[in-house]
């Protein structure tokens, strides 16, 4: 078989369907929804793949799409994801289309994510008497709360095609942080692995006046603080990094009682398994030992989060060749350094090789420095690279059905 070249007119087919895509991403703007149960973004995307011929199925516990498109003839099977959730807090852009729902925003792009993967069925639909295998398009919910992917890696999404497994995976997501139109990637450790502290001091409630009768958390608290971001320049390798962010203190309702509590709320990012380990046992030590110097007591509650998100050297390399030739060698960058922010994608990438990328999406004249991006109340996505997303999933697939072992010959 002759491989379809990867990049055969695709970007301007979807120039040609961005108003589509756009229609579709302003109604997911405008009505966004939290977490694993996401019933209108559900429909807007059931209705937006309507018509394709692919095989579509919903999840039993979340708010899940699963689309696959077979081709004419035999071959791997790839998947494209792209998440659907949105995040808590009111917007603050002035866009005509702005969120609908008091408190709750696309703010991290999904709108985005799940327009472009709409876009690229509707892409590769039309290239199906070309294709030999399958392609998986994965809608997930939940990215930003409960890890829904690992919920559709439950209910059989990599084992969505007939029961064949997925040879590949891909997924972009956008930011403001680059130009719009490029494509940033690297192999290895892309995201971190994050997970949740929460810890309590517990001292003795008293009078301001004498704290020498009270035992206060307040100031254990503050050297609990000091003192693990000291544990981390002084056990950690700067080679393998971690940063642990302390978010939130609580402590007392006035100002003249020594409060009984002080809570204390932070994340936790690694990326390999050895220093997630060693950080997360060197935090519940120090805490407890502080507060013990004091005479105070420390409950330490450390939840695991996500892995780290970390990138199949072969399928980047796919990936950063194949955005090379549709948009321009010009246009595709390789990051120096990972991002300390996670993934769920991670789950996909434990099981099959695969590639998440970073499509630029701040609006053209903005300046970089400062632009709002994701997870900003105020962040505007350039809707443009819509057709650049649509297109390039598009091509990647094409690319990883033709280069996998199993193509058929």
């Amino acid at each position: 078989m002759t491989a379809v070249p990867a990049g055969s007119g695709l970007l301007a087919e979807a120039q040609a369907l961005l108003p589509g895509i756009t229609a579709v991403r302003r109604s997911l703007h405008r009505a966004p929804e939290l977490g694993l149960h996401l019933p209108r973004t559900q429909r807007t995307v059931l209705d937006a793949l309507d018509g394709l011929g692919l095989t579509v199925t919903t999840g039993e516990r979340l708010s899940s799409v699963t689309a696959v498109l077979d081709g004419a003839r035999p071959g791997p099977t790839v998947l494209l994801r792209g998440d659907m959730d949105a995040l808590p807090q009111q917007e603050d852009t002035g866009l005509e289309f702005a969120s609908e729902v008091p408190g709750t925003m696309h703010a991290c792009g999904h709108d985005l994510h799940t327009a472009m993967l709409v876009g690229a069925a509707r892409l590769l639909a039309a290239r199906r008497a070309d294709l030999a295998g399958r392609v998986v398009f994965m809608f997930q919910p939940a990215e930003e709360t409960d890890g829904g992917a690992r919920y559709m890696i439950d209910e059989g999404v990599l084992e969505a095609a007939d029961g064949t497994g997925v040879t590949a995976a891909f997924a972009l997501h956008v930011a403001t942080r680059y130009d719009a139109g490029t494509l940033q990637v690297r192999p290895g450790p892309l995201l971190a692995a994050s997970d949740l502290l929460r810890l309590t001091v517990r001292g003795r409630s008293g009078h301001a006046s004498a704290p020498q009768l009270a035992l206060d958390p307040v100031p254990v608290a503050c050297e609990i603080v000091q003192a693990i971001q000291t544990m981390v320049t002084r056990t950690v390798s700067v080679f393998d990094p971690a940063v642990v962010t302390v978010a939130s203190v609580h402590a007392g309702t006035t100002a003249n009682i020594i409060p009984e509590t002080a809570e204390i709320q932070g994340t936790v990012r690694t990326f390999t398994p050895a220093t997630r380990h060693t950080v997360r046992e060197n935090i519940a030590r120090v805490a407890r030992h502080v507060a013990a110097a004091h005479g105070a007591e420390a409950d330490v509650d450390l939840v695991e989060g996500y892995p780290a998100t970390v990138n199949d050297p072969a399928v980047t390399r796919a990936v950063r060749d194949t955005a090379a030739g549709l948009l321009g060698p010009d246009r595709v960058q390789e990051l120096p350094d990972p991002v300390m922010a996670a993934e769920d994608f991670s789950y996909v990438l434990q099981r099959v090789p695969g590639a998440m990328a970073f499509l630029g999406a701040r609006p053209p004249g903005t300046p970089a420095e400062g632009a709002p991006d994701c997870h900003s109340s105020r962040v505007v996505f350039h809707e443009p690279v819509m057709a650049t997303g649509a297109a390039l999933h598009a091509a990647v697939a094409l690319r990883l059905l033709a280069d996998s072992p199993h193509a058929s010959d």
